[in-house]
Order: C-alpha cells, then sequence, then structure tokens
C-alpha cells in the first residue's frame, strides 16, 4: 500500500520491508510526502511506526523496498547522506553542551563554515523563540524547550525531509495538545516534507494533512484524518479511531438495521437521537437504560444497557442535545435511524491506495 503525494514528492518510499528472524515488523508499506507536506504515521505500539522511520532515515537496514529523497535513490547511502533530519521521542539532546551548541552540533559535525554555522544557528533559535535560552544548558530546559531545540537542532542542517519519532510523547496532555499546534505550523515550509510517527490521532490530526495508518506492519488505511474517521476499512480502524459501537459475533445478530449482511455491526452514534421515554408514536426507536453518565471533553458521555438487543450502546454529544435531565437507572428512547448503521468487515485487506489529492480511502 502506499500513501501518495498531493505534489511532487520531497520523499517517496515503496515495498519496505523489514524481518527480524521469523518476525515480519513491516510489510510492503509505501508513502509520498510532497515538499510542504506533513504525514502521519499512526498505529498502536508494534505496529511498525519507528521501524518505518527508522528505514527512511537509513539507521536499520531493509530486507526489500526502497527509498527516494529529491527523486534520488538513497536507499545504499548512510544515514548521513540522505538529507533526513530527525528528531527522537526523547530528544537526544546533550545535556552537558547549551541550547546554541545543541543546535550547532550537526552543522560542527558536517564541516559548515564558523560564520554560516552562526548565522544559521541565530536564524533558527529566533524563528522557534530560543535566542533567550541560547546559552542555557538543556537539562535545565522545560519539557517543551527541549522539544523546540530537538527541532532547531534537526533542521539547522536544512534537510529535505524531517523525520518526528512521538516527539509529544513524554509531555502532559495540555503541554503537548499546545505543542502539537505549534509543531503543524512551524512544519509546513515550502522546502520541507514531514513525517511524524505517533499513536495518537488527535495529535495526528492537528499535525499532519494526511494519515498512514499500520496494524501489524501492514498499511490499512491512509487519507486526511477526516476519512479515516468517516469511513473506516473495517472494524479494527473503527475502534482505533474511537468509534465504541463496533458489534461482532453473537451481539451482532441481535442487532437491526444490518440484518443478512456479514462482518461487524458499526452503530454511528452521532446519528442517534436521545428522547424522553414517554414519547410515544416515533419511528425507529428503542428503549434504553441509562448506566453511567459522565463529563467527557466536548460534552458528554453515555452507556446505555438495551433490553431489546441485549447490548451496551455509547452515546456523546452535548448537555444541550440530552431531552431532559437525566441520572443513572433513568430510561430514555433511542431514536435510531436506519441511516445510523453500517456494516464493516472485521479485518480489511489493507491493500487500499490513496492517489493524488483524494478525500478518502479507495
Amino acid at each position: 500500500m502506499t500513501l501518495a503525494a498531493a505534489g511532487v514528492p520531497a520523499l517517496r518510499t515503496a515495498g519496505l520491508t523489514r524481518r527480524y528472524g521469523a518476525v515480519t515488523a513491516l510489510s510492503d508499506v509505501g508513502l509520498e510526502v510532497a515538499f510542504g507536506g506533513v504525514t502521519a504515521v499512526l498505529g498502536p505500539s508494534g505496529s511498525g511506526k519507528s521501524t518505518l522511520l527508522r528505514l527512511i532515515a537509513g539507521l536499520e537496514p531493509l530486507d526489500a523496498g526502497r527509498v527516494q529523497v529529491r527523486e534520488h535513490d538513497v536507499t545504499r547511502l548512510p544515514a548521513h547522506r540522505r538529507g533526513v533530519g530527525l528528531v527522537f521521542q526523547d530528544h537526544a539532546l546533550f545535556p552537558h553542551l547549551d541550547v546554541r551548541s545543541n543546535v550547532a552540533f550537526g552543522l560542527v559535525e558536517a564541516g559548515w563554515p564558523r560564520d554560516r554555522r552562526r548565522a544559521r544557528v541565530a536564524e533558527l533559535l529566533a524563528d522557534l523563540d530560543l535566542s533567550g535560552l541560547a546559552r542555557r544548558r538543556v537539562d535545565a530546559l522545560s519539557g517543551g524547550e527541549r522539544q523546540r531545540v530537538a527541532l532547531a537542532r534537526a533542521l539547522a542542517p536544512r534537510p529535505a525531509v524531517l523525520l518526528l519519532d512521538e516527539p509529544l510523547a513524554s509531555l502532559d496532555r495540555g503541554l503537548r495538545e499546545r505543542l502539537a499546534e505549534d509543531l503543524a505550523e512551524r512544519l509546513r515550509q515550502p522546502e520541507l516534507a514531514s513525517v511524524l510517527v505517533t499513536h495518537d490521532l488527535d495529535e495526528a490530526a492537528t499535525v499532519a494533512d494526511r494519515i498512514l495508518l499500520l496494524r501489524a506492519g501492514q498499511a490499512v488505511q491512509a487519507g486526511p484524518a477526516a476519512s479515516l474517521v468517516r469511513d473506516p476499512v473495517d472494524a479494527w480502524v473503527a475502534r482505533f479511531v474511537g468509534h465504541p459501537n463496533v458489534f461482532e459475533g453473537t451481539a451482532r445478530t441481535r442487532l437491526p438495521g444490518t440484518e443478512g449482511e456479514d462482518g461487524a455491526a458499526w452503530l454511528r452514534d452521532e446519528l442517534v437521537r436521545l428522547l424522553p421515554a414517554r414519547q410515544t408514536d416515533t419511528a425507529h426507536t428503542v428503549e434504553a437504560r441509562l448506566v453511567h453518565l459522565r463529563p467527557q471533553r466536548g460534552g458528554l458521555r453515555l452507556e446505555l444497557q438495551v433490553p431489546a438487543w441485549d447490548v451496551r450502546v455509547v452515546w456523546r454529544g452535548a448537555a444541550r442535545e440530552l431531552p431532559e435531565a437525566l441520572h443513572e437507572g433513568d430510561r430514555v428512547l433511542m431514536q435510531v435511524p436506519p441511516a445510523a448503521w453500517r456494516t464493516l468487515p472485521v479485518v480489511g485487506s489493507g491493500a487500499a491506495t490513496l492517489a493524488p489529492d483524494a478525500e478518502g480511502p479507495a
């Protein structure tokens, strides 16, 4: 599977495969990222995300496939000759050096002249709001400041491609959300293509234009974040992107709306309305009992037991969408239009391809 670029690709990979003995960590994965573009590689732990990044960077040998940067084949080149920058999860900064020396380190190693090196470091420190910290040791910085220093160091040699391996993972949620927005703005440079590895869909959607979703070393879906949420290719993807009402097995056989179809039943809770239990003469309704209610970001999450189906359904929405004040144990009517039901394959083939400028998975 290949995630294609929306413009001329700065980075193109094809058929990347990596095996560790009998274990295949990555199988036949490709992606393209255009200059100015940001692609997120998303997936759970062990799905092959970091392996993909390391193969692109040249930090590990590949068993099959090729890597191109600026349309030049760099598959056989060592890491330092690929024109690729890398930001590690732990930032990998030198704690005994100050900010300026950390940013300049790669330029010194590459033999940049002193005047040119100083000018480039000063430019990056100003761009990343680090000028006032130039002489501070990095072990005296906050997590967000260290993240910006690591980004400056990776950008210093002007790479064509920047790879970021969960650079926000060690930060608390509030700081991670703020830095994700900042990172999204800073990565969209016309001379740079970026690939961000993450396991967080919200982070991927904030930072990246497009997402490549991995499962067990294989690419299973690609496209804008909205397309993964709106049109998951199978039940596993639906659950991974946060849909709670995906039913398989015997539970699936008790549900309306998808009779006679194979696969999993997905109930789109955003299309479900809650009505007072006393309301009558309403189409497509079923009675439910409120088991649990809790606040969540942006609204409420209700867990509802549906006796007629013998399943528990999750409804998420704003408090103003409730028909009345509800408490645990109360009964309500769920209005479930036929359009709220979708049938999904239990496991997809992972063979779809996203063409340039497409709006969703092919």
